[in-house]
């Protein structure tokens, strides 16, 4: 069975912005979607979520699906590098995320090495997708194209999105529904 785990962002958890809509409708299209909730979501730490991540997919294989929303998207990165040679996931799909240190003193952990895109990338089969806003205010969108340059991943802009996230955690309009999400999941499984 296809299935799909979903990282959150910092500040964030299982039931925050776009995160629930995702899961409603990749289950509707068959998935198993989990959506794990961090620990220490107000103060991210690579030793603490990395083991989480890893417990959440449990046993890789090529029907799984990674999402990262944020600082998600960096557990994401730090996970696929982290795999032996030759166990891969299907895809991942990345929103707003980091490809090196945005410059937050708090989540310094996650970026203490830069990240082996060439390792991230051959633990994946069907690729990767970035979504990324032009007006992120935490997450330029030069992160998105480092991202395509460095794991061939398709880059979709979306314009006035902002951090794709909320006014609870980040002062903006709550982004509840990201359909391209979705649609980037079913077409990377569809590969």
């Amino acid at each position: 069975m296809k299935r799909a785990v979903i990282v959150h962002c910092w500040s964030g958890t299982p039931g925050y912005c776009w995160y629930p809509y995702a899961r409603r409708e990749l289950e509707g299209r068959g998935f198993e979607v989990e959506v794990p909730a961090m620990p220490d979501t107000d103060a991210p730490d690579l030793a603490k979520w990395l083991p989480k991540l890893r417990e959440a997919v449990g046993t890789p294989d090529e029907d799984t699906y990674l999402v990262g929303h944020s600082v998600g998207c960096i557990t994401i990165l730090r996970y696929l590098e982290s795999l032996p040679a030759g166990q891969r996931v299907g895809g991942a799909v990345l929103v707003a995320g980091p490809a090196d240190d945005i410059g937050y003193e708090e989540i310094e952990s996650f970026f203490k090495t830069p990240v082996d895109f060439n390792k991230a990338k051959a633990s994946v089969k069907n690729g990767f997708v970035a979504i990324h806003s032009d007006n992120d205010p935490y997450v330029g969108l030069k992160h998105g194209e480092t991202l395509k340059k460095e794991l061939g991943a398709e880059l979709i802009v979306k314009h006035d999105a902002n951090h794709f996230a909320g006014m609870e955690n980040y002062g903006e309009k709550d982004c509840l529904e990201l359909p391209d999400v979705v649609d980037a999941v079913v077409r990377l499984s569809s590969r």
